[in-house]
């Protein structure tokens, strides 16, 4: 789940070779519910890292890709606090400026809740307060719509999705490995998750495989 900077330029350099057009998942959801065709393929980028800022924009840039990034709202340039019991290293969040000026280049931000909880184990009134007050935070921020989710660890059940519809969002991913179709559900979107050790030939087989 951390690539390389150089490995994700070769992965984006593939995509391009293969003919498939990388997408924030704003503009791939009409591919994936069958109301646009072509060779795409939605980016995402969970929690909203620095490094994401730093190693990513520039290729993304490079080949005339988008992106989603799902931003933990409370942790605006911050960090990831979330993960510090688990004993994982300190890791910088993007900050307001660097999502202003990420939006700015036509990438989307998403919202990954307020404070990257375990949706399912919160009450239903303060599950919908970590989806709801989180896009309305990254709204004010951005002046722009938000309307991408994405389930923190996955976790999520079917009140969680319905919470997502009514907060205004448009469409959830989760963990669940998968290539999205037309007959999914738009809060529960499978993903194909890109890890550290998979060669060229595992990414090219994510992308093309049925």
């Amino acid at each position: 789940m951390v690539v390389h900077p150089d490995a994700f330029r070769s992965q984006m350099k593939w995509l391009k070779r293969l003919g498939i057009q990388g997408l924030s998942l704003r503009e791939a959801m009409p591919f994936v519910t069958g109301a646009k065709a072509g060779k795409v393929a939605a980016i995402t980028f969970d929690d909203s890292y620095l490094n994401v800022y730093e190693n990513a924009l520039p290729v993304l840039q490079e080949f005339g890709f988008t992106a989603t990034n799902f931003v933990v709202a409370n942790q605006i340039g911050g960090s990831n606090v979330w993960d510090l019991p688990l004993g994982v290293a300190p890791a910088a969040c993007m900050s307001a400026e660097h999502l202003r000026h990420w939006s700015s280049l036509g990438h989307e931000v998403g919202s990954h809740t307020l404070d990257h909880v375990h949706l399912p184990q919160l009450s239903q009134t303060e599950a919908r307060r970590q989806i709801s007050d989180s896009r309305g935070v990254l709204e004010d921020l951005l002046g722009v719509e938000v309307s991408s989710f994405c389930f923190p660890y996955g976790d999520e059940t079917q009140v969680d999705r319905k919470l997502t519809y009514e907060a205004g969002y448009s469409a959830a991913t989760t963990t669940q490995r998968g290539r999205a179709r037309p007959q999914d559900d738009p809060f529960g979107l499978p993903r194909a998750t890109v890890r550290r050790n998979d060669t060229w030939l595992h990414f090219v087989r994510k992308c093309v495989s049925g």
